[in-house]
């Protein structure tokens, strides 16, 4: 249930935030109407659902955003807590409502907004331990050399073509990411979101030539780190 609520904010930050709009401040209307939504349309995934999907005065399509992001909130709440033991399944689930609006916002405008990541290294200082039974020293190491590899890359490509090759935040992501994971899994991480990466490419190049494409690493980074936070869990 507490996966769902955030999910309900994290939803409204994502459609919010790329047009400018508070997410603080303002009460939630239908987009199509402009009618303000009373308390038995804001319940996480149920109102839409008893609604159909759809505007309960105009009848419009509400944004499918709503339920993805709701529900995926609502999955890592709970597969947190049935995989892994109460206290890193609690660092798990603040880790992975943090990423949600990265991986989407990364996905679909290739943005990583700095608040959200600099929210996500401080909980992964303070909470990282937690999730990988590492100390801080390792965590930090983890923090510095995430940020450092990508940012070297970023550096050798920008030279070696001319050109942007990464993203400004995918280095400070990776560094967020080491701060809960440790420098151990680094490498095993990148492996895995070039994987994840590489498949996404594959599924677009109908619709776009590889060579054409950006691909946002920082979902693929966002994705990965959750599996192998997960990992102790399933095996």
């Amino acid at each position: 249930m507490l996966g769902a609520i955030f999910g309900s904010f994290l939803a409204t930050l994502c459609l919010r935030w790329p047009q400018g709009r508070s997410v603080l401040t303002g009460r939630s209307a239908c987009d199509h109407c402009g009618r303000v939504l009373g308390a038995a349309d804001l319940v996480p995934l149920l109102s839409a659902l008893i609604a159909h999907g759809r505007c309960r005065s105009c009848g419009a399509p509400i944004d499918t955003t709503h339920m993805q992001i709701e529900f995926a909130a609502f999955l890592a709440g709970a597969g947190a807590f049935l995989l892994l033991p109460p206290e890193a399944a609690a660092a798990w689930a603040v880790m992975t409502w943090l990423l949600i609006p990265l991986i989407w916002l990364d996905y679909r405008y290739l943005w990583l907004p700095n608040p959200l990541v600099l929210l996500l290294t401080a909980a992964g200082a303070a909470l990282g331990g937690f999730l990988s039974n590492l100390g801080l020293a390792d965590r930090i190491i983890g923090g510095v050399a995430g940020w450092a590899v990508l940012a070297a890359i970023a550096a050798l490509y920008r030279r070696a073509r001319g050109q942007e090759g990464l993203g400004q935040g995918d280095p400070k992501l990776l560094g967020a990411l080491g701060l809960w994971l440790g420098w151990q899994a680094l490498p095993f991480l990148l492996l895995l979101a070039s994987g994840l990466g590489l498949a996404l490419a594959l599924l677009r190049a109908r619709a776009q030539p590889l060579a054409q494409q950006k691909i946002p690493l920082g979902s693929a980074l966002g994705m990965a780190a959750m599996l192998i936070a997960l990992l102790p869990g399933i095996v």
